[in-house]
């Protein structure tokens, strides 16, 4: 019996003990695990401070925060609270830059009164400074194209500068927009618009973005420097009636000059026609 008792009254200890000791060691895991945490999140914040607010709202500018209230006003209707677009009313903006914002809203393209085959130019409803504002707040927030400052155009000193717009402006554009510059039909209802009223800066907007039917003349299709030549040609000689070959019949292409030919044509044959007979 003695040399029992001590083996029988450690394992009652034993038996007594053991939940407690288990409830310690879960305890302790959970403390270390806790602690454990604790400190490696305090190392990120303190390594990766930059980290921690990567998901703050940006800053706006002021013109951002101003064109962001006038967006707001006239244009969250169509293009969403974030300019994400409205399914049946408008797209996206995200990523269309701001030249894409001064060319719609800078002749009047938009707002639309309603959707239509295509956007037609009028009179502005907002003002340039209005325009610039709403430009700046869709470039902060998604970038996109922007127009370049500065002159626009070919320098002057480049004499060759507008013979080269025009070689430019006959490959590229005059397919749509006609030698002259007027403009012509396309299909289901749209049209390429007439150069008449464009600016330089709408011009080279328009290249950038390709608005509607037009392609975007990124620089690597068209280079800045070409687009301001391209942009010289317009102005400066499309739009000053310079007509080296002749009468231009108002530039409106074959159709004035057919049927001007025609008319001609048949006045002369009826007149040369009663000349034979009458000699006859």
């Amino acid at each position: 019996m003695t040399s029992d008792s001590p083996g029988w009254l450690g394992r009652l200890r034993r038996g007594r003990s053991g939940p407690r000791s288990r409830v310690r060691r879960r305890v302790g895991s959970v403390v270390r695990l806790t602690l454990a945490l604790t400190l490696a999140g305090g190392v990120y914040i303190v390594f990766a401070p930059g980290l921690a607010g990567a998901k703050d709202t940006p800053q706006l500018s002021t013109a951002a925060e101003e064109g962001k209230a006038l967006f707001n006003q006239s244009c969250i209707t169509c293009h969403g609270p974030n300019a994400q677009g409205v399914e049946g009313r408008g797209p996206s903006l995200i990523g269309v830059g701001a030249a894409s914002v001064e060319f719609q809203v800078g002749t009047g393209r938009m707002p639309m009164a309603r959707q239509e085959a295509q956007a037609e130019r009028k009179p502005p409803v907002f003002t340039d400074e209005q325009t610039r504002q709403l430009a700046q707040y869709i470039q902060e927030l998604g970038g996109g194209p922007q127009v370049p400052s500065g002159d626009l155009r070919a320098p002057e000193s480049d004499e060759e500068a507008i013979a080269r717009g025009g070689n430019l402006f006959r490959i590229n554009c005059s397919s749509c927009h006609a030698f002259g510059g007027g403009g012509g039909a396309l299909s289901s209802g749209k049209y390429a618009p007439g150069l008449g009223e464009a600016t330089d800066q709408q011009i080279y907007a328009a290249m950038l973005t390709g608005p509607q039917n037009m392609p975007v003349f990124g620089d690597n299709q068209l280079t800045p420097e070409q687009k301001k030549e391209i942009i010289s040609y317009i102005q400066e000689a499309l739009k000053q009636d310079r007509d080296p070959g002749g009468w231009g019949l108002g530039r409106f292409g074959p159709v004035t000059e057919g049927l001007a030919i025609f008319l001609v044509g048949i006045v002369a044959l009826v007149f040369a026609s009663l000349w034979i007979a009458g000699k006859s």
